[in-house]
């Protein structure tokens, strides 16, 4: 049934967060640990970290409070964040100083964007004394009969879309594209998808994609210089590119993801990740 069937798993990579291999046993993280100090839920840490620095107040993802403050408290008790920031709203000083302590452990490029991985959080909680749970995995990187690549989570999540919509969908551009000019940076990374519209409904799949944890549009003519697709970023991937987690902020903001702003044309469904589409169905 599926155009996308894998040909060739390639090697697995790290997920944005996973310990690269300029990380040595001395980094400060992997101390012994301090005294408990309960538990981060790392889905609701991602999802206030793509959400919270392009919201236009400092309000709080519901639920994830206590985790951002545990995230902000351990990195102000490292000297990377102002104590004022300390306050549950993972916005953009709690993003460049996660940055900061991604690059203290090693990382470069996309995996110090800020953006938590399971990797650098863990460590984080290692010498913070928190525990990690609901940890997010995006899994290796696979290649599909087109050529064109996608981690095992974003595969998992397309898949799912095609089975609950009754829709072959072609991939048309994948993730880890590197410096694509056409698509201004929202491929660089992982979690990033375009979809060919021809013969199918586009409102449908648009739908489907969004139920199963994607921000995902329509994109038509008149709107760029390209040809009609569905363009979709998988909300809570830590291999996202920053361009693709503005996507994503804007998502949830209600807007289209372009740089016009303008209100999202999408269908109206209940705003998920993939986590928590798995868990209700």
């Amino acid at each position: 049934m599926r155009k996308i069937a894998a040909t060739a798993l390639l090697t697995a990579v790290a997920a944005a967060g996973l310990a690269p291999a300029t990380a040595t046993a001395s980094d400060p993280s992997t101390a012994g640990p301090a005294a408990k100090a309960g538990s981060v839920n790392m889905e609701k840490v991602v999802k206030a970290a793509m959400w919270d620095p392009y919201k236009p107040n400092t309000s709080i993802v519901p639920g994830a409070g206590k985790s951002v403050t545990k995230v902000e408290k351990a990195l102000a008790a490292k000297g990377m964040l102002a104590d004022k920031y300390v306050d549950g709203h993972f916005g953009t000083s709690t993003v460049s100083a996660y940055a900061k302590y991604q690059r203290s452990l090693g990382y470069s490029g996309l995996a110090a964007s800020g953006l938590p991985g399971k990797g650098s959080l863990t460590k984080l909680g290692r010498s913070a004394g928190f525990d990690v749970t609901r940890k997010i995995g995006v899994g290796g990187k696979v290649r599909l009969g087109s050529g064109d690549v996608l981690n095992r989570r974003t595969l998992d999540m397309y898949e799912e879309a095609e089975k609950i919509s009754g829709i072959d969908l072609t991939v048309t551009q994948g993730s880890y594209t590197g410096s694509n000019p056409g698509s201004a940076g929202t491929h660089d990374g992982g979690g990033a998808v375009d979809i060919s519209v021809r013969g199918i409904n586009a409102h449908k799949a648009v739908k489907a994609l969004r139920q199963v944890g994607f921000a995902a549009w329509h994109r038509t003519a008149d709107q760029g210089d390209w040809a009609p697709h569905i363009h979709a970023i998988a909300i809570s991937d830590t291999d996202v590119s920053p361009a693709a987690q503005k996507q994503v902020g804007d998502y949830f903001r209600g807007k289209n993801g372009l740089a016009s702003g303008a209100p999202d044309d999408g269908p109206k469904v209940k705003k998920v990740t993939w986590e928590e589409y798995r868990r209700s169905n």
